[in-house]
């Protein structure tokens, strides 16, 4: 009989985070194309004019996601108070109010930087009139981070709340409002003014707001969600969940910055080895991000079915959801990883022609990448979900310091020492990431398997 049970609780526990992890996943990689989009359309312009909204787009996003990070904070402590299932209602209401207090101190933040784009470009000696444009686009664009922040606390609160294919049908939505508005304002259909560049800004600014409204109105008709009431009495702080908040956002954050800056500088240590390698390092890490999506998503969904456990304090079903998420994460992981290593063509397909014999060097190099790449996928999958059930256990801080000395000590120093000081070039810095992922893998699955022993399924940590 205990066989039994244990058995069901294992396939209940699975049901329910493939149920939530799937179309989070699915949002997160629909969330590409409405990045994509952009591109597609910016591109027509000119080299320039792309340059210019790559430079933007990646300031700005860096700290739209760092602001993210810190705001999804909401995230494991919503998911451990219907778990406690002590006043859920007005606890939630709570949490995602302090949420959105500190989605707009931060948005009044990254809008400040965003005012000095131009001065930032070139501090890091782009072209002056890449960095004037650049500039010019972040001005409009600063208006985006308001709605993009909020957003993520609304898409955390429903996805909380069971309800994760909201965030996968708003993102279907933004991917239509996105197309339009640059088809629109970039070159100036359906009576709009063609504003160029400039246009593409003001779809980006529009589809975050008009994603922010499909939230709002996605949780004033669905009946589960509108009963915790969760804009009433916005102006009430509650200054110990704010707290609660920073605590354990700051250092989810610093881990997304500490990854994100790992892979940007791989950016700029392949553009002082060679532009052919540059390029190829740009292909070879879009197809890994994509395939980042998924374990991302699982990642998301594991925080919330951990947090929920760990708000009830049964410790057995913290570690089932922890096993479910890494069975999932590690089944799907070998599938880009067998690609990247037996098919990298095929993959590389989906950006260049690879049998084009002016990209023969760029192809060669790619290849050489995505097989690096092929080795690290299980590893890269596990780190992200990993992470992700340490914060549904409301554990952030020591995450923070083994990610910062993965990624940087053992990561960004071994990507600089083959990369420059060794014959392998390109291929050293990828090696580099390789490290870095694997080592924070290391790092995080340690301390996950020493939780019990660490005092971290109690809910009296503090993190």
């Amino acid at each position: 009989m205990a066989i039994a049970a244990t058995s069901g609780a294992w396939r209940s526990e699975l049901r329910a985070m493939l149920w939530l992890a799937a179309p989070l996943a699915a949002a997160n990689l629909l969330q590409m194309l409405v990045y994509s989009i952009d591109v597609i359309f910016v591109a027509r312009l000119g080299e320039q004019a792309l340059s210019a909204s790559s430079l933007a787009v990646s300031l700005f996003g860096i700290m739209m996601w760092c602001f993210s990070g810190l705001t999804s904070a909401c995230a494991p402590i919503i998911a451990a108070e219907l778990g406690r299932r002590r006043h859920a209602v007005r606890e939630v209401r709570r949490s995602v109010r302090m949420a959105l207090w500190l989605a707009l101190v931060c948005s009044l933040l990254g809008m400040a930087i965003c005012l000095f784009g131009e001065g930032f470009m070139l501090l890091t000696g782009q072209e002056p009139v890449v960095s004037r444009r650049a500039g010019a686009f972040l001005a409009i664009l600063l208006w985006a981070m308001p709605a993009a922040i909020i957003a993520n606390v609304l898409r955390t609160f429903v996805a909380a709340l069971g309800r994760p294919v909201f965030a996968t049908l708003i993102t279907l939505l933004s991917i239509v409002v996105n197309s339009v508005g640059n088809y629109a304002f970039v070159f100036g259909h359906f009576g709009a003014p063609q504003m160029g560049l400039d246009g593409s800004a003001v779809s980006s600014v529009l589809t975050s707001w008009i994603g922010v409204a499909a939230y709002a109105a996605a949780i004033a008709t669905d009946r589960r969600l509108r009963r915790y009431r969760i804009f009433g009495n916005w102006w009430r702080p509650e200054w110990q969940r704010l707290r609660d908040l920073v605590r354990i956002g700051v250092p989810i954050a610093l881990i997304i910055l500490a990854e994100g800056g790992l892979f940007t500088s791989a950016a700029f240590l392949m553009g002082l080895i060679g532009e052919a390698q540059l390029a190829a390092h740009t292909i070879a890490l879009q197809l890994g991000a994509l395939a980042f999506q998924i374990p991302f998503g699982i990642g998301q969904a594991a925080t919330i079915r951990v947090g929920y456990h760990f708000g009830a304090g049964n410790r057995h079903g913290i570690g089932t959801a922890g096993q479910a998420a890494l069975l999932i994460s590690m089944v799907y992981m070998a599938i880009p990883a067998l690609l990247m290593l037996f098919a990298p063509s095929l993959l590389l397909s989906l950006y260049i022609d690879p049998y084009a014999p002016e990209r023969a060097v760029l192809v060669g190099y790619a290849i050489v990448f995505l097989r690096i790449a092929a080795a690290f996928q299980l590893f890269d999958g596990a780190q992200a979900v990993l992470a992700g059930l340490l914060r549904g256990l409301q554990d952030t801080r020591i995450p923070m310091i083994m990610a910062l000395t993965g990624y940087w000590i053992f990561g960004f120093g071994t990507s600089v020492a083959l990369g420059f000081f060794t014959p392998l070039a390109g291929a050293g810095v990828w090696v580099g990431l390789a490290t870095g992922l694997v080592v924070v893998s290391f790092l995080l699955a340690t301390r996950w398997r020493g939780r019990g022993r660490l005092g971290l399924e109690s809910a009296s940590f503090a993190g």
